[in-house]
């Protein structure tokens, strides 16, 4: 609720802002980009980003959270220090805008001037002292397996989508009357600290809905935990997007001594005769 109501008084308070001041300073800030670290000696995996908002910080004082791009007035002049810190959309969802743990600040000094507008292009890399779990389809050996119970559909490995171009491959999953269903999981055995940050990143391009899990694995049982459901797009042509889902709260729920694996699972849209899941670049990343 407070990421939410912190919205209406920043609005406020940037109209008056320029009633008051008709002179401001004006700071734009474009797209982020997201860069390779250099200092990291582990694979990152690609590339790829969905960082639509931007924590400002002028002189450790915060302005407020914005979608880039945007430009806004600076009640300040002169050499400041700004500080902008990537944010996504938590677990996909608009309204709860978080900045990302893993990602480094853009920080610059700048001279603001009154009437004019300093511009900057942000860029950020992954910090250095991270763990990755990558499956980015790139091999023939991948560490996600089909159910062999449950799951109608398998994955295939695919290139035929000319509008991706990070890696040569990525999973396709066709549905259809016969191979209605698909539900796979990973096969990493990831030991996650409690406590601590995790995320699994997902590039999905969908006309199917695809719902993604948490499976905790303990002396004690197994646990299936329901997560996040990637909505089937219903515009045309079908989209490339990126997901970053929080697995903080379920991973400090779970049992002691547990590890964990993801799951995915899908069941043919009603009134649809066939569609398509592709999935690719599959990040588990903690500290």
């Amino acid at each position: 609720m407070k990421a939410i109501l912190l919205f209406i008084p920043l609005a406020f308070l940037l109209s008056t802002c320029i009633k008051n001041n008709p002179d401001p300073a004006w700071l734009e800030v474009n797209d982020w980009t997201l860069v390779a670290n250099a200092n990291y000696f582990g694979a990152e995996g690609a590339l790829t980003e969905n960082l639509t908002e931007a924590w400002v910080y002028v002189n450790d004082d915060l302005i407020g959270v914005f979608e880039v791009p945007f430009k806004i007035p600076i009640l300040k002049s002169g050499a400041v220090d700004i500080k902008v810190f990537p944010a996504i959309k938590n677990n996909g969802i608009s309204a709860t805008k978080k900045v990302y743990p893993f990602l480094e600040t853009y920080q610059i000094n700048g001279v603001l001037v009154a009437n004019e507008t300093l511009t900057i292009s942000p860029t950020t890399k992954y910090k250095d002292n991270l763990s990755f779990t990558i499956e980015d389809f790139e091999d023939i050996n991948t560490n996600i397996v089909n159910d062999p119970n449950t799951s109608a559909a398998s994955f295939s490995l695919s290139n035929n989508n000319l509008q991706w171009f990070n890696g040569n491959f990525y999973a396709k999953v066709a549905l259809n009357a016969t191979d209605s269903t698909w539900v796979a999981y990973t096969n990493w055995t990831s030991y996650i600290p409690k406590g601590k940050e995790v995320y699994l990143e997902i590039d999905y391009r969908n006309s199917n809905s695809v719902t993604t899990g948490l499976i905790a694995i303990s002396p004690s049982g197994t646990l299936p935990n329901t997560h996040i459901r990637l909505n089937a797009q219903k515009s045309s042509p079908v989209v490339w997007k990126k997901i970053y889902l929080d697995l903080r709260e379920m991973v400090s729920a779970s049992a002691n001594g547990a590890y964990f694996e993801q799951s995915f699972e899908a069941y043919l849209e009603d009134g649809l005769s066939n569609t398509e899941i592709e999935i690719d670049n599959i990040k588990l990343i903690h500290f």
